[in-house]
């Protein structure tokens, strides 16, 4: 559990946040309003949150790439149309400027 303490206080304790942080261990969120606002985690443990960042990134792009490959694999080749003449009936009207 992460120790909360809003963002006036933390601002005059600063020092000793730091201090918490990087030599008890512990995380502190700053809230605002008792609002979650900021984290003070230490350098360790941002680096532990950037390899998960980039891991889930890659499971993303695999899973997304096995998506196209399924689509691509799915599709079938069309017949193609007869090769005889086919006729097609388009019916047209002129009309003069200005009637509707």
């Amino acid at each position: 559990m992460a120790y909360e303490i809003p963002v006036t206080q933390a601002r005059a304790e600063l020092a000793d946040l730091i201090n918490r942080v990087v030599y008890g261990g512990e995380r502190v969120v700053v809230t605002r309003h008792g609002k979650p606002l900021v984290a003070l985690v230490s350098a360790a443990d941002l680096e532990r949150l950037d390899a998960l960042d980039e891991q889930a990134g890659e499971r993303a792009e695999g899973q997304a790439e096995e998506r196209v490959i399924s689509s691509v694999s799915g599709v079938r080749e069309a017949g193609s149309a007869p090769r005889g003449r086919q006729r097609y009936d388009i019916a047209a009207e002129h009309r003069p400027p200005g009637d509707s």
